[in-house]
């Protein structure tokens, strides 16, 4: 998949940190990619500097820094807040970590979470969720209408990346909860187009 839009900052969740940071090195060309990758020691103080140096380079086009480590220290992160929070122009970040919980409330808090399991690629849609319409929905429920469990579970997860990343839509808690109860709903052997169904209307609108 090559980018050719603008994608927001967000975390990913992975075992394979090298293998995400080559993947996302490919699929965000043409856009300049710059690495902190640590594997055999803890994110620490030192790297974050780095990384706030590399920050406020002047850039006149989006610039990835992406973050990597098995574990971050508290100390690291604490340094990186504001930064997150408040990112200079045409910077966005992308952090890999192997879990959630090596990452403080407040920095996960700031970018919306991806899990990447085994090196599974998050599917691409070209459905467009800040432009979305009733029609697009019944055509899109029509296309999946014979998916099974674990593939209406990676079209979630799509649908997430679409929303948060891509179109970078700031969700309503609606929104929100209704990602979250699709995977319980998948779980619990609920109907695919029914949960996807779902979804999809709290994004539609009428034109």
């Amino acid at each position: 998949m090559q980018v050719h839009d603008k994608v927001k900052g967000h975390i990913i969740i992975s075992d394979s940190i090298e293998a995400e940071v080559e993947r996302l090195e490919q699929e965000l060309k043409p856009f300049r990619v710059v690495s902190f990758v640590v594997t055999n020691e803890s994110f620490k103080i030192e790297h974050a500097k780095a990384v706030l140096a590399e920050s406020y380079i002047s850039e006149s086009d989006t610039k990835y820094i992406l973050l990597g480590a098995s574990d971050f220290t508290d100390v690291a992160q604490n340094s990186l807040l504001k930064l997150l929070e408040e990112p200079p122009r045409n910077i966005e970040f992308i952090i890999i970590s192997p879990t959630k919980s090596n990452l403080l409330p407040t920095v996960r808090s700031r970018l919306p979470i991806l899990k990447v399991e085994n090196g599974h690629k998050i599917a691409t849609l070209e459905l467009n969720l800040a432009k979305l319409d009733y029609k697009e929905v019944f055509l899109f429920l029509k296309e999946h209408s014979r998916i099974k469990k674990e593939e209406a579970k990676e079209l979630v997860e799509a649908l997430f990346y679409r929303a948060t990343v891509v179109d970078m839509l700031i969700l309503t808690a609606l929104q929100l909860e209704n990602f979250d109860k699709a995977y319980r709903l998948l779980n619990l052997n609920s109907r695919p187009q029914s949960v996807l169904a779902m979804l999809l209307m709290s994004f539609a609108r009428e034109r």
